[in-house]
């Protein structure tokens, strides 16, 4: 039986309650003294908790999405994600695993390149937020002394930390071993969480009079960047990437802004802004705002955007994916270009996005311009 079949989740909770029933039932007998009676009073409080902890954690892994089978708990599943252009006349294309590699420390920046932690100061959106640059080991080579490079801006989920972007998913170890195999271009990395106004989950929107999220990425970010590292300023040289809240920012921000970032992926991302505690209001009572963001109704109701766009889903495992379909068929239009990456099973977790990292960085690279 799967992780997400119903059968496992009843079992579970049928063996929580019969468990928790024979405790209360057998704790009289198991009162005497003895070292046996002990014993099989503990063994009795660990099997009772740890059936109620397994029925709970399988109830919020159906709900939630976070592994799609054993196999995906366990950190079994390795194989890496295809990318399908649906563009007319595009083919299918296997991207083979490539295996990991360290980015060299101790060395010079021109052989294993360099992370700089920065801050970045919107003057337009009066936002100040910090963020990680990886700058490929060509930026500091003679030969590109007056070249620009394309840039890529990393996203978290929310909350996230911009730290998991280096430590959990690998991001400049991929993007080194990628250009040092010819497998994508050197881009330069932008790293950091969506979550610029913390705690605030503002699901990248201006909100009317709140945090100008929107306007932080869209405009103060790239001006920012490309002032001071040598980064094209078009549309053409930038991207967004991100996971979950990540990925839905940077399908929205570059449909909306099409003139800042030509291309954008969403790893398990959503099509529409949800509305809890850690939002607060997002659209001010807005109708209009509302539909504004909500993805599915813009590809029905606006212009498609000329921008490419990367979409990742599982069969098993992922709650988007129906929406993710449905966005793939509205979406593949011109002058819009889309692709995806459809896994038979992975769940909402950073195993999932591993396999799919490798192959977004090469599309991602083959989308921008330096």
């Amino acid at each position: 039986m799967g992780l997400t079949s119903m059968a496992v989740l009843i079992i579970a909770i049928v063996a929580a309650v019969v468990l928790f029933a024979l405790t209360i039932w057998l704790w009289p007998r198991l009162g005497r003294k003895g070292i046996g009676s002990v014993l099989a009073r503990v063994g009795m409080m660990i099997a009772t908790q740890l059936s109620l902890f397994a029925a709970i954690g399988l109830w919020a892994n159906q709900s939630f999405g976070f592994y799609g089978s054993w196999a995906d708990l366990f950190g079994q599943v390795k194989n890496e994600g295809v990318v399908v252009d649906h563009s007319a006349g595009a083919k299918r294309v296997q991207v083979v695993s490539a295996q990991q590699v360290k980015v060299p420390r101790g060395n010079v920046p021109r052989v294993g390149g360099k992370i700089e932690k920065i801050n970045i100061v919107g003057v337009e959106s009066k936002i100040s937020s910090p963020a990680y640059v990886y700058l490929p080991p060509e930026y500091f080579q003679p030969q590109f002394a007056d070249k620009t490079f394309p840039a890529s801006v990393a996203l978290t989920g929310y909350p996230g930390t911009a730290e998991a972007l280096i430590q959990g998913l690998d991001y400049p170890v991929r993007a080194h071993k990628l250009a040092k195999d010819k497998k994508m271009q050197p881009t330069i990395l932008v790293m950091m969480r969506p979550t610029v106004a913390p705690p605030r989950d503002t699901e990248c929107m201006d909100i009317p009079g709140g945090p100008q999220t929107e306007t932080f990425f869209a405009k103060d970010l790239r001006k920012a960047i490309s002032e001071h590292y040598r980064v094209g300023d078009k549309a053409k040289n930038w991207g967004m990437i991100g996971d979950s809240t990540g990925g839905y920012c940077a399908l929205k921000i570059a449909m909306r802004h099409p003139d800042a970032y030509s291309a954008a992926a969403s790893l398990s991302g959503y099509y529409k802004a949800p509305q809890d505690p850690t939002t607060g209001s997002l659209f001010g009572g807005s109708k209009q705002l509302e539909q504004e963001n909500d993805l599915l109704w813009r590809l029905k109701n606006k212009s498609l955007p000329p921008v490419s766009l990367l979409v990742t889903t599982s069969k098993k495992g992922e709650h988007n994916y129906k929406d993710t379909m449905k966005f793939i068929d509205m979406a593949s239009k011109s002058p819009t270009r889309v692709s995806s990456i459809v896994l038979d099973s992975g769940g909402h977790n950073f195993n999932t996005w591993r396999r799919e990292l490798n192959p977004t960085l090469k599309w991602m690279g083959s989308r921008l311009s330096a």
